[in-house]
C-alpha cells in the first residue's frame, strides 16, 4: 500500500506485480487481489501483471478478474500474462506442468477466450483445452477495444508467434545481441501472419 501511494505520488507511470504463489521462504503477496486494492487506493498509476501465470486460473475467469479491475481502476489495467515456468511452483499447489508447446498452446488460446470476453456480448468456444458456451462478461473493460497485453517470454518458434497474434507489448531480456535477435524473429512472425511490428512495444 505505502510503495504505490508513493510511486503514484512520485509520478510513476505504472505499477507492477508479479504473479507468484510463493516464493522460497520470503511471504509473497497474490497478484490479481493485490491490484484490485491498489486499484482503489490509487487514481492515476497503471496498474499491470507481470506477467499472470495462465495456467494459475480458467481463461474466462481471468477475464472477469481483469475486466473488474479495469473497471474499479477506471481504465489503468496493464495485463501481462506468459505461460508459466516454475515447476516447483506448480507442483506445489498441484497444477499440471505440461511440457512448454502445450503451456503456450493453452496461454494462446487462453487469450483468445480472454479477448472475446472482453470485447463480444455472448462467447463459445471449443479449444483442444478450454472450453466456454455463451459466457457473458459484464461489465466489460473501460479501456477500448481491451486493456492493452503484455506477454512475457522469448520462445522463438511458438510465444514469439503468440506475441505477434496478440500482444500490444513483449516482455523479454538478454544482452543487446540476444535482444536484437529475438526482435528479428517476432519481426518475422509479424510479416508472415500479416501484423504491423511496430504496433508491438
Amino acid at each position: 500500500k505505502v510503495l504505490a501511494l508513493e510511486a503514484e505520488k512520485l509520478g510513476y507511470e505504472s505499477l507492477w506485480v508479479s504473479d507468484h504463489l510463493m516464493s522460497g521462504k520470503k511471504p509473497i503477496i497474490e497478484c490479481f487481489t493485490t491490484l484490485s486494492s491498489f486499484a482503489s487506493l490509487t487514481k492515476t498509476i497503471r496498474l499491470g501483471s507481470l506477467v499472470a501465470c495462465n495456467s494459475y486460473r480458467n481463461p474466462s475467469v481471468l477475464a472477469k478478474m481483469t475486466a473488474t479491475i479495469d473497471v474499479i481502476s477506471n481504465g489503468r489495467l496493464e495485463f501481462g500474462i506468459g505461460a508459466g515456468w516454475n515447476k516447483q511452483e506448480y507442483q506445489a499447489y498441484g497444477f499440471p506442468f505440461p511440457k512448454p508447446s502445450i503451456r503456450i498452446a493453452q496461454m494462446r488460446e487462453g487469450l483468445e477466450i480472454i479477448k472475446k470476453l472482453w470485447t463480444e456480448t455472448k462467447v463459445s468456444f471449443r479449444g483442444n483445452y478450454f472450453n466456454i458456451n455463451q459466457a457473458t462478461c459484464e461489465p466489460k473493460p473501460v479501456q477500448k477495444p481491451y486493456p492493452p497485453i503484455t506477454i512475457g517470454g522469448s520462445g522463438e518458434k511458438q510465444l514469439l508467434k503468440v506475441v505477434a497474434l496478440f500482444a500490444d507489448r513483449s516482455n523479454f531480456f538478454g544482452d543487446t545481441i540476444k535482444f536484437a535477435h529475438k526482435l528479428k524473429v517476432l519481426k518475422n512472425h509479424c510479416l508472415k501472419l500479416g501484423r504491423n511490428y511496430n504496433k508491438i512495444e
